[in-house]
């Protein structure tokens, strides 16, 4: 069973989230502060505020990331830009403000073990590629290709997210770094060269264009 850790000193936010993440048939574990987090048995993914009693949010997630590769959806009242950076920058994975809706929640937290999921294998396959993190090797139709490693990682990033639209500011925040000095119109361009060398009929993808957001991979039926 897929155990999720929350992490939150107010006891009504703690009984909010294991209403609904129990409902998702996951275990719940509760702490009330950061030293209880940082003690608490091993989870699969963890919820964790940042104004916390004792040991704060910003510590525990730097502890928790040095543990291992666990999943860390900071949640906060804390919506400040230089507050959602700091956080990422220490090894979250994504940052959701309070008030909150409890379907986010749930939405948010399947993403990530998705995600977690899918990285672990190091292997995507979609249409007729596959892409193996690990080896940075990619095969099409059976037929092994090199590529240059940022069209490798974009290419990753939308296979494994096949299905869901991917803005540009995360592809580029992704892949190039949060202080890239390029800008998004440098996702279009690998984007454009991706499209070149993966035609749809020999590839079973295509990467489409959602207007004003970014881009998404789609299966070809």
């Amino acid at each position: 069973m897929t155990r999720i850790l929350v992490v939150d000193d107010d006891p009504h936010i703690r009984q909010l989230a294991r209403h609904y993440l129990a409902r998702q048939g996951w275990d719940v574990l509760e702490a009330a502060d950061g030293d209880a987090a940082l003690a608490a048995e091993p989870a699969d993914l963890a919820v964790l505020d940042l104004m916390l009693p004792g040991t704060d949010g910003w510590q525990v997630c730097r502890e928790l990331r040095a543990r291992g590769d666990l999943p860390i959806l900071m949640l906060t009242a804390r919506g400040a830009t230089v507050d959602k950076v700091r956080g990422l920058a220490l090894g979250a994975d994504d940052y959701l403000v309070k008030p909150f809706d409890p379907e986010e929640l749930i939405a948010r937290i399947r993403a990530l073990l998705r995600r977690y999921r899918i990285a672990s294998a190091q292997v995507v396959e979609v249409g007729a590629i596959r892409l193996d993190r690990a080896a940075h090797a990619v095969a099409c139709a059976g037929h092994d290709l090199v590529l240059p490693k940022k069209e490798f990682e974009l290419l990753y990033e939308l296979a494994e997210g096949q299905g869901r639209t991917l803005t540009r500011e995360q592809l580029l925040e992704r892949i190039w770094g949060y202080d890239y000095p390029g800008g998004d119109r440098t996702v279009d361009v690998h984007v454009k060269r991706l499209r070149d060398r993966f035609p749809e009929a020999r590839s079973g993808f295509r990467i489409r264009t959602m207007r004003g957001l970014g881009y998404r991979l789609e299966v070809v039926p």
